[in-house]
Protein backbone atom coordinates (compact mmCIF):
# COMPACT_ATOMS: atom_id res chain seq x y z
CA UNK A 1 0.00 0.00 0.00
CA UNK A 2 1.47 3.39 -0.96
CA UNK A 3 2.31 5.60 2.02
CA UNK A 4 0.00 8.34 0.72
CA UNK A 5 -3.00 6.06 1.41
CA UNK A 6 -2.65 6.90 5.12
CA UNK A 7 -3.93 10.39 4.26
CA UNK A 8 -6.82 9.50 1.93
CA UNK A 9 -9.92 10.96 3.53
CA UNK A 10 -7.89 13.85 4.96
CA UNK A 11 -6.52 15.34 1.73
CA UNK A 12 -8.52 17.79 -0.38
CA UNK A 13 -8.03 19.21 -3.83
CA UNK A 14 -6.14 22.54 -3.76
CA UNK A 15 -8.20 23.77 -6.71
CA UNK A 16 -11.80 23.04 -5.65
CA UNK A 17 -11.44 21.68 -2.07
CA UNK A 18 -13.23 18.40 -2.88
CA UNK A 19 -11.90 15.20 -1.34
CA UNK A 20 -9.08 13.33 -3.06
CA UNK A 21 -8.94 9.61 -3.75
CA UNK A 22 -6.13 7.55 -5.25
CA UNK A 23 -6.29 6.16 -8.76
CA UNK A 24 -3.11 4.15 -9.24
CA UNK A 25 -0.25 6.71 -9.31
CA UNK A 26 -2.31 9.87 -8.98
CA UNK A 27 -4.79 11.55 -6.66
CA UNK A 28 -8.09 12.72 -8.17
CA UNK A 29 -11.13 14.69 -7.10
CA UNK A 30 -14.74 14.43 -8.44
CA UNK A 31 -14.11 17.55 -10.57
CA UNK A 32 -11.38 15.66 -12.49
CA UNK A 33 -8.44 17.60 -11.06
CA UNK A 34 -5.56 15.18 -10.68
CA UNK A 35 -2.11 15.20 -9.08
CA UNK A 36 0.63 12.73 -9.84
CA UNK A 37 2.26 10.81 -7.02
CA UNK A 38 6.01 11.30 -7.43
CA UNK A 39 8.14 8.20 -7.75
CA UNK A 40 9.50 9.03 -4.31
CA UNK A 41 5.99 8.68 -2.85
CA UNK A 42 4.84 12.23 -2.13
CA UNK A 43 2.26 14.37 -3.92
CA UNK A 44 2.66 18.03 -4.83
CA UNK A 45 -0.52 19.98 -3.97
CA UNK A 46 0.89 23.48 -4.29
CA UNK A 47 -1.57 25.58 -6.22
CA UNK A 48 1.21 27.69 -7.71
CA UNK A 49 5.01 27.98 -7.60
CA UNK A 50 7.01 27.16 -4.47
CA UNK A 51 7.82 30.24 -2.36
CA UNK A 52 11.38 31.51 -2.07
CA UNK A 53 11.63 30.43 1.58
CA UNK A 54 11.12 26.70 0.88
CA UNK A 55 13.89 24.64 2.47
CA UNK A 56 16.73 23.69 0.13
CA UNK A 57 18.53 20.36 -0.24
CA UNK A 58 21.32 21.58 2.03
CA UNK A 59 18.90 22.77 4.73
CA UNK A 60 16.94 19.52 4.72
CA UNK A 61 20.11 17.42 4.80
CA UNK A 62 21.45 19.43 7.75
CA UNK A 63 18.15 19.01 9.60
CA UNK A 64 18.12 15.26 9.03
CA UNK A 65 21.67 14.83 10.29
CA UNK A 66 21.02 16.93 13.38
CA UNK A 67 17.63 15.47 14.31
CA UNK A 68 18.52 11.86 13.54
CA UNK A 69 21.50 12.21 15.90
CA UNK A 70 18.92 12.56 18.68
CA UNK A 71 19.79 16.07 19.83
CA UNK A 72 16.13 17.13 20.00
CA UNK A 73 14.74 13.82 21.24
CA UNK A 74 13.21 15.46 24.36
CA UNK A 75 10.99 17.53 22.07
CA UNK A 76 9.85 14.42 20.24
CA UNK A 77 9.09 12.70 23.55
CA UNK A 78 6.89 15.62 24.59
CA UNK A 79 5.01 15.47 21.28
CA UNK A 80 4.43 11.74 21.65
CA UNK A 81 2.87 12.36 25.04
CA UNK A 82 0.67 15.15 23.63
CA UNK A 83 -0.58 12.90 20.80
CA UNK A 84 -1.45 9.82 22.85
CA UNK A 85 -4.82 8.43 21.78
CA UNK A 86 -5.16 10.64 18.69
CA UNK A 87 -6.56 8.87 15.62
CA UNK A 88 -5.76 11.46 12.93
CA UNK A 89 -2.54 13.46 13.15
CA UNK A 90 -0.90 15.89 10.73
CA UNK A 91 2.15 18.12 10.91
CA UNK A 92 2.42 21.47 9.14
CA UNK A 93 6.00 22.33 8.24
CA UNK A 94 7.02 18.72 8.83
CA UNK A 95 10.40 19.03 7.11
CA UNK A 96 11.99 15.60 6.61
CA UNK A 97 9.43 14.02 8.95
CA UNK A 98 11.50 13.36 12.08
CA UNK A 99 8.87 14.42 14.59
CA UNK A 100 5.81 12.99 12.84
CA UNK A 101 7.54 9.69 12.11
CA UNK A 102 8.36 9.32 15.80
CA UNK A 103 4.81 10.19 16.81
CA UNK A 104 3.30 7.76 14.30
CA UNK A 105 5.60 4.95 15.42
CA UNK A 106 4.72 5.48 19.08
CA UNK A 107 1.02 6.42 18.88
CA UNK A 108 -0.15 4.33 15.89
CA UNK A 109 -2.83 6.71 14.60
CA UNK A 110 -5.30 5.50 11.98
CA UNK A 111 -4.31 8.31 9.61
CA UNK A 112 -1.48 10.81 9.37
CA UNK A 113 -0.14 13.44 7.01
CA UNK A 114 3.18 15.29 6.68
CA UNK A 115 2.89 18.70 4.99
CA UNK A 116 5.71 20.99 3.92
CA UNK A 117 6.17 23.72 1.35
CA UNK A 118 9.48 22.17 0.26
CA UNK A 119 9.36 19.31 -2.26
CA UNK A 120 12.78 18.25 -1.01
CA UNK A 121 11.41 17.92 2.53
CA UNK A 122 8.33 16.01 1.32
CA UNK A 123 10.54 13.61 -0.59
CA UNK A 124 12.55 12.89 2.57
CA UNK A 125 9.48 12.48 4.79
CA UNK A 126 8.00 10.06 2.25
CA UNK A 127 11.22 8.09 2.47
CA UNK A 128 10.42 7.58 6.17
CA UNK A 129 7.15 5.93 5.14
CA UNK A 130 4.97 8.95 5.88
CA UNK A 131 2.01 10.12 3.79
CA UNK A 132 3.56 13.34 2.50
CA UNK A 133 2.35 16.31 0.49
CA UNK A 134 3.82 19.59 -0.66
CA UNK A 135 1.57 22.42 0.53
CA UNK A 136 1.89 26.01 1.73
CA UNK A 137 0.44 26.79 5.16
CA UNK A 138 0.06 30.44 4.19
CA UNK A 139 -2.35 29.70 1.34
CA UNK A 140 -4.32 27.03 3.21
CA UNK A 141 -3.79 23.38 3.97
CA UNK A 142 -5.27 20.81 1.55
CA UNK A 143 -6.95 19.10 4.49
CA UNK A 144 -10.63 18.39 5.12
CA UNK A 145 -12.28 20.75 7.59
CA UNK A 146 -12.86 19.34 11.06
CA UNK A 147 -10.86 16.17 10.40
CA UNK A 148 -7.80 16.22 12.68
CA UNK A 149 -7.39 15.16 16.30
CA UNK A 150 -3.93 16.74 16.46
CA UNK A 151 -2.07 19.21 14.29
CA UNK A 152 1.63 19.68 15.05
CA UNK A 153 3.65 22.77 14.19
CA UNK A 154 7.28 22.62 15.31
CA UNK A 155 9.45 25.67 14.61
CA UNK A 156 7.35 26.27 11.50
CA UNK A 157 5.16 29.05 10.03
CA UNK A 158 1.58 29.16 11.28
CA UNK A 159 -1.76 29.99 9.69
CA UNK A 160 -3.99 30.17 12.79
CA UNK A 161 -7.35 30.47 11.03
CA UNK A 162 -6.69 27.55 8.72
CA UNK A 163 -5.16 25.46 11.51
CA UNK A 164 -8.36 25.96 13.51
CA UNK A 165 -10.45 25.00 10.47
CA UNK A 166 -8.90 21.54 10.07
CA UNK A 167 -9.28 20.53 13.73
CA UNK A 168 -12.32 18.54 14.81
CA UNK A 169 -14.24 19.78 17.88
CA UNK A 170 -12.01 18.81 20.79
CA UNK A 171 -8.99 18.54 18.47
CA UNK A 172 -5.73 20.15 19.52
CA UNK A 173 -3.03 22.27 17.89
CA UNK A 174 0.41 21.60 19.39
CA UNK A 175 2.91 24.40 18.71
CA UNK A 176 6.61 24.32 19.58
CA UNK A 177 8.36 27.69 19.62
CA UNK A 178 11.75 28.87 20.90
CA UNK A 179 12.01 31.00 24.04
CA UNK A 180 14.40 33.99 24.16
CA UNK A 181 16.86 31.69 25.97
CA UNK A 182 16.95 29.19 23.08
CA UNK A 183 20.50 28.88 21.71
CA UNK A 184 21.30 32.10 23.60
CA UNK A 185 25.01 31.40 23.90
CA UNK A 186 25.36 30.61 20.21
CA UNK A 187 23.25 33.62 19.24
CA UNK A 188 25.47 35.93 21.26
CA UNK A 189 28.67 34.33 19.96
CA UNK A 190 27.71 34.03 16.31
CA UNK A 191 25.16 36.81 15.78
CA UNK A 192 22.24 34.50 15.00
CA UNK A 193 18.67 35.75 14.68
CA UNK A 194 17.04 36.83 17.95
CA UNK A 195 13.82 35.44 19.44
CA UNK A 196 11.42 38.30 20.33
CA UNK A 197 10.65 38.59 24.05
CA UNK A 198 6.90 38.76 23.32
CA UNK A 199 6.82 35.73 21.02
CA UNK A 200 4.59 33.64 23.29
CA UNK A 201 2.08 36.41 23.99
CA UNK A 202 1.77 37.16 20.27
CA UNK A 203 1.31 33.46 19.60
CA UNK A 204 -1.58 33.33 22.07
CA UNK A 205 -3.15 36.46 20.61
CA UNK A 206 -3.19 35.22 17.04
CA UNK A 207 -4.25 31.64 17.76
CA UNK A 208 -6.87 32.37 20.43
CA UNK A 209 -8.44 34.93 18.08
CA UNK A 210 -9.58 31.97 15.94
CA UNK A 211 -11.64 30.52 18.79
CA UNK A 212 -9.07 27.98 19.96
CA UNK A 213 -8.31 28.01 23.66
CA UNK A 214 -4.98 27.50 25.40
CA UNK A 215 -5.26 24.34 27.52
CA UNK A 216 -1.66 23.53 28.44
CA UNK A 217 1.82 25.01 28.23
CA UNK A 218 5.18 23.60 29.22
CA UNK A 219 8.68 24.97 28.92
CA UNK A 220 11.31 22.42 28.01
CA UNK A 221 14.95 23.22 28.76
CA UNK A 222 17.95 20.96 28.22
CA UNK A 223 21.58 21.16 27.21
CA UNK A 224 23.58 19.67 24.37
CA UNK A 225 27.27 18.94 24.01
CA UNK A 226 27.59 19.61 20.31
CA UNK A 227 30.67 19.23 18.16
CA UNK A 228 31.44 21.76 15.40
CA UNK A 229 29.73 19.62 12.74
CA UNK A 230 26.51 19.44 14.76
CA UNK A 231 26.61 23.17 15.46
CA UNK A 232 27.05 23.79 11.75
CA UNK A 233 24.00 21.66 10.98
CA UNK A 234 21.97 23.40 13.71
CA UNK A 235 22.68 26.76 12.09
CA UNK A 236 22.24 25.52 8.51
CA UNK A 237 18.86 23.84 9.11
CA UNK A 238 16.99 26.96 10.24
CA UNK A 239 16.17 30.51 9.15
CA UNK A 240 19.75 31.67 9.60
CA UNK A 241 20.55 29.71 6.43
CA UNK A 242 18.74 32.39 4.40
CA UNK A 243 21.01 35.11 5.76
CA UNK A 244 24.74 35.78 5.50
CA UNK A 245 27.08 32.83 6.21
CA UNK A 246 27.80 32.23 9.89
CA UNK A 247 31.28 31.05 10.95
CA UNK A 248 31.11 27.77 12.88
CA UNK A 249 33.21 27.43 16.07
CA UNK A 250 36.30 25.27 15.82
CA UNK A 251 35.69 23.53 19.14
CA UNK A 252 32.74 21.72 20.75
CA UNK A 253 30.45 24.02 22.66
CA UNK A 254 27.60 23.66 25.16
CA UNK A 255 24.24 24.52 23.62
CA UNK A 256 21.14 25.44 25.59
CA UNK A 257 17.80 24.39 24.12
CA UNK A 258 14.75 26.20 25.48
CA UNK A 259 11.32 25.81 23.88
CA UNK A 260 7.69 26.37 24.77
CA UNK A 261 5.17 23.64 23.94
CA UNK A 262 1.67 25.11 23.73
CA UNK A 263 -1.58 23.19 23.32
CA UNK A 264 -4.68 24.92 21.91
CA UNK A 265 -8.02 23.14 21.70
CA UNK A 266 -11.00 23.68 19.44
CA UNK A 267 -14.12 23.84 21.64
CA UNK A 268 -16.48 20.89 21.58
CA UNK A 269 -19.96 21.44 20.21
CA UNK A 270 -22.48 21.57 23.06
Amino acid sequence: MPAIDAAIGLLTCPVCAAGLTRDDRRLCCPQQHSFDIARYGYVNLLNGPAPANADTWDMVAARERFLDAGFYRPILDALIQACAGARRIAEAGAGPGYYLAGVVAACRPEQHLALDVSAVAARRSARRGLASAVADSWTGLPVRSGSLDRLLCVFAPRNPADFARVLRPGGELIVVTPTPAHLAGLRDQLGLLDVPADKTSRLDETICATGLGLTARDQLDFGLDADPAAIGDLIAMGPNAFHQPVPVPDDPAPVRVSVTISCYRRPRVT
